[in-house]
């Protein structure tokens, strides 16, 4: 039976012409290597060298089992990396880009997730808008994350959207949440949005400026917060209304603004979350993890896309 040792002293007689060159190479005594490839020969039942000189030439058969060696010692190479690379999820550290308002439904849950398979290792979720998270990725500071796409541009990113999150206008008047709230309603209510340090690239923002792009106006805000929760508690309230993601609605309503009720918008509206790398990255197996586990949290939450 083939072996290793035997495949590796073959190629670098090889590629060296010489038992003594090959020997040195690989830091080994020559009648090792020359034992190796007897033992070779002797498996095969073939010549694979010829004596010329002081060095050795291959025969056709040699040049046969040459690509065939490369390939074999090739993949135990992939083999040894992808073992150390799984290894080093053991104990090593997980990050990834989450922005906030996906995080806040799906982030603990990741989490553990993540340390059901991974009990050893330390897990760290970045991010608090999409734009910080992409220029995270950009930077290099990131291998991947889950981003609002309404916020990303593609440029050098590759973007694979997993789900649809149902935008929804909340508020603690029964009447204003009683039918679907159309642009023209939404042009004149008054609202209490969060991300205000994004405000221009917030990915909601950038949806309801387009769904009111008919009525001439872009969404009146009546108080500006940066956290989702405070939007939600002033909702409760009764001093604003807001326009949410509806898992938000699903996890904050019932704890911070019990009596607060919602309604979808007319047409209906989403946020798209997306897997987003870098195109020219090589992902490791912390990344790749990362992103199966997160999209399929979001997915459980959010309406799932799936690839055509």
């Amino acid at each position: 039976m083939l072996s290793v040792h035997q495949l590796t002293c073959f190629l670098a007689t090889y590629e060296q012409g010489s038992l003594t060159r090959a020997a040195e190479e690989l830091g080994y005594a020559q009648p090792s290597v020359s034992e190796q490839i007897r033992a070779l020969e002797k498996s095969l039942d073939v010549q694979l060298f010829r004596r010329v000189g002081r060095g050795v030439v291959p025969t056709t058969v040699a040049d046969t089992l040459r690509p065939y060696a490369e390939r074999v010692l090739a993949s135990i190479v992939e083999a040894e990396r992808a073992v150390q690379g799984a290894r080093s999820l053991e104990t090593g550290t997980i990050r990834f880009g989450m922005f906030g308002t996906a995080r806040l439904y799906a982030g603990a849950g990741l989490v553990a997730d993540v340390l059901e398979r991974y009990p050893g290792v330390r897990v760290e979720l970045i991010g608090q808008n999409s734009t910080d998270v992409q220029e995270d990725l950009r930077r290099g500071r990131l291998e991947a994350a889950m981003i609002a796409v309404a916020a990303a541009s593609s440029e050098g990113m590759t973007i694979t959207p997993v789900a649809r999150d149902e935008l929804v206008y909340i508020s603690a008047d029964p009447e204003r949440v009683a039918s679907p709230v159309t642009a023209h309603r939404l042009s004149q209510a008054s609202l209490v949005l969060p991300e205000t340090t994004w405000r221009a690239n917030d990915s909601t923002r950038i949806v309801l400026r387009q769904m009111l792009h008919e009525t001439g106006r872009n969404p009146t805000t009546r108080i500006e917060v940066e956290d989702v929760e405070t939007a939600v508690e002033l909702v409760g309230l009764g001093l604003a209304d807001s326009v949410v993601p509806r898992g938000v609605v699903d996890e904050l309503l019932p704890r911070l603004a019990p009596r607060a009720g919602w309604a979808p918008l007319r047409p209906r509206q989403h946020d798209i979350l997306a897997i987003v790398h870098r195109s020219d990255a090589t992902l490791s197996p912390a990344a790749r993890l990362m992103i199966e586990l997160a999209t399929r949290r979001i997915q459980a939450i959010a309406d799932p896309i799936h690839p055509r």
